[in-house]
C-alpha cells in the first residue's frame, strides 16, 4: 500500500500539503498563541506522518481508520505540548508522542484484561524510568523506580509486564536473503521432551516420599508465598524448626 494514495477516515493523504519545518514552527507559534486555523493546519499537514506510523501497527486485528484516529489524538498532544524555544524537529518530538498514544490504545484494548491501578501503576513506573534518565543519564534499576514509588520492586515488574503486547506466535521476526521469512513459532522449543516429563514425574515422586509436616512446609512457602516466621505460626513450631525442615525437604527431593 502506497502512502501516497491512501483514504483514511475521508481524508485523501495524497491531496494533503507537506509542511517545510520553517513552517511547522511558524504555525505551532501560532497555534501556542491561540489560533484555531494555525492548529488545524498543523494537525492537516501532518497527517502523512501519522499514516506512515500506523502502518507499523498493520496486522493485528485494529482497524485502520480507529488506529489512524488514535494516532491523530497524539499528534494533537504533540501540537499542544511541544516547545517551539527547543532546538527539536516537530516530528522528532511527535513521532513517540503518536507511537505512544497508539501503543496504549492497543493495550487497554487488548483481549487479555488488565485492571487500572494495575496500568496506572506501570505507566507511574514508566514516567518515574524517564525522569531518573532523564536527570541520571543512565535507565533506572527495578529497585530504584519501586523505591521512589514507595512499592515493592515485585509489583513493578508485575505492573510492567501487565500492559505488555502479548505477541503472536505467527509474528516474523526476520527474512533471509531469499525472502524466507522465520516466525516466532519457528523459534519456540518443544517443552514435551522425554527429558522434561521424566524429571516432572521424578520431582513429583519425590515430593510424595515426604512426611506430612514436610510437603506443609514446602506448600506454604513456595506455593502460598509465605515467610517461614508465618509458617512457624500457621503449624506451631519455631522458625528455626521451619528452616531445618525445610532445607531437608529440599535436600531429599535433590536427591
Amino acid at each position: 500500500m502506497q502512502y501516497s494514495k491512501v483514504k483514511v477516515c475521508g481524508v485523501n493523504t495524497s491531496e494533503l500539503k507537506l509542511l517545510s519545518e520553517k513552517e511547522k514552527i511558524n504555525l505551532l507559534k501560532l497555534s501556542k498563541s491561540g489560533s484555531k486555523l494555525a492548529r488545524e493546519k498543523l494537525v492537516s499537514g501532518n497527517l502523512r506522518l501519522v499514516l506512515s506510523i500506523v502502518h507499523r501497527f498493520t496486522g493485528r486485528g485494529e482497524s485502520l481508520e480507529d488506529l489512524f484516529q488514535v494516532g491523530c489524538i497524539g499528534l494533537i498532544k504533540a501540537i499542544d505540548n511541544f516547545d517551539t524555544s527547543q532546538n527539536v524537529r516537530f516530528s522528532t518530538y511527535a513521532v513517540p508522542m503518536i507511537i505512544g498514544e497508539i501503543r496504549r490504545y492497543l493495550r487497554d484494548n487488548n483481549s487479555v484484561r488488565v485492571s487500572r491501578s494495575m496500568r496506572d501503576m506501570a505507566y507511574r513506573a514508566m514516567q518515574i524510568k524517564e525522569q531518573i534518565t532523564n536527570n541520571k543519564n543512565k535507565e533506572p534499576t527495578i529497585e530504584e523506580i519501586a523505591l521512589e514509588m514507595g512499592v515493592s520492586k515485585e509489583s513493578v515488574v508485575l505492573s510492567l509486564e501487565s500492559i505488555v503486547e502479548p505477541l503472536s506466535l505467527d509474528e516474523p521476526t526476520f527474512s533471509d536473503n531469499n525472502g524466507d521469512v522465520v516466525y516466532v513459532m519457528d523459534q519456540i522449543g518443544d517443552s514435551s521432551s522425554d527429558s522434561n516429563w521424566i524429571e516432572e514425574i521424578c520431582i513429583k515422586q519425590a515430593i510424595n516420599s515426604l512426611n506430612e509436616r514436610e510437603r506443609s512446609i514446602l506448600c506454604l512457602r513456595f506455593l502460598e508465598g509465605k515467610t517461614q516466621i508465618e509458617v512457624a505460626s500457621k503449624i506451631g513450631i519455631s522458625q528455626a524448626q521451619v528452616s531445618r525442615l525445610e532445607k531437608s525437604a529440599i535436600s531429599k527431593i535433590k536427591e
